[in-house]
């Protein structure tokens, strides 16, 4: 059960990430949800970095969505970018 609740509240955190993000981004279910993954391992060790979590401790809502937002920043800047040129 804890594989689904992860992809679950990835895939909230995904759509969150998009909507704050100005821009259009077409991404599916699995990149919309592989982002907000990939924000809350952000997150945490942003998190960590920062002081506000031990060791052991997962990422929140917010951080998690920070997380998400860094990783959208970074694809439309390096990504995004590099297809529409050429």
């Amino acid at each position: 059960m804890s594989i689904i609740w992860t992809i679950f509240i990835g895939f909230i955190v995904g759509l969150f990430a998009r909507a704050m993000m100005p821009g259009k981004d077409s991404f599916g279910f699995i990149i919309t949800t592989l982002l907000g993954i990939g924000g809350a391992v952000v997150g945490k060790y942003l998190g960590h970095a920062m002081g506000i979590y031990k060791e052991n401790d997962p990422a929140g809502f917010f951080m998690s969505l920070l997380g998400a937002i860094i990783l959208l920043f970074l694809y439309n800047l390096f990504i995004k970018n590099r297809v529409e040129t050429k």
